[in-house]
């Protein structure tokens, strides 16, 4: 986590900037749990990327994270600290620090949108509470959305409404084409 799999991320952000496809001033990065992680890396390991992130009951904390397996995942946790980490593993310590983003957030520049369920089994809220905490220090746009009533993904309709609502706008107030004063969200043309 954190390492090739987010470098990936990188060099095909980088490519749609070099082909014209995408406007560099203008990235955003979005992305649920694992995805999550990844939105929050993004921002803290490569912070001039994006001009502003979504993330979805994402890990922030490796540490944390480990620590909060639900029960029902235990039979597998051999297998995690096989493909993840190994939080018992002193060389994976090290590296669990250096690849949690909450440890990095003073590199955040953009703003950022957290979508939480507070009743999130597998990507516990503290996740997102950190980074919040952690960030009301850092003079950084942190906008957090909280429902009591959610788990891994909103499943309430009414949730989901409005936290896609609340993404629009935020989408809308932080892609902002700077010469035309103007929020820019729009279909890209494929290039063939």
């Amino acid at each position: 986590m954190g390492q090739n799999m987010q470098n990936d991320i990188t060099d095909g952000v980088t490519w749609l900037t070099k082909q014209g496809i995408a406007d560099p001033a203008r990235v955003s990065i979005y992305g649920a749990s694992y995805g999550g992680y990844a939105t929050l890396a993004g921002i803290t390991f490569t912070p001039n990327l994006y001009a502003c992130a979504i993330d979805y009951v994402g890990v922030s904390n490796l540490f944390s994270f480990m620590k909060t397996i639900p029960p029902y995942w235990k039979p597998y946790l051999e297998m995690m600290y096989t493909m993840v980490v190994n939080p018992n593993d002193p060389k994976d310590s090290v590296m669990m620090r250096q690849y949690s983003p909450v440890f990095h957030v003073d590199k955040i520049k953009c703003p950022l949108f957290i979508a939480q369920g507070a009743k999130d089994p597998r990507v516990n809220k503290d996740e997102s509470d950190q980074v919040v905490a952690a960030l009301k220090n850092n003079n950084v746009t942190v906008q957090y959305m909280v429902k009591e009533n959610e788990g891994h993904g909103f499943r309430n309709e009414e949730n989901r409404f409005e936290f896609y609502e609340a993404m629009e706008t935020f989408l809308k107030t932080h892609l902002v084409d700077k010469k035309a004063n103007a929020p820019v969200i729009r279909a890209m043309p494929i290039k063939n």
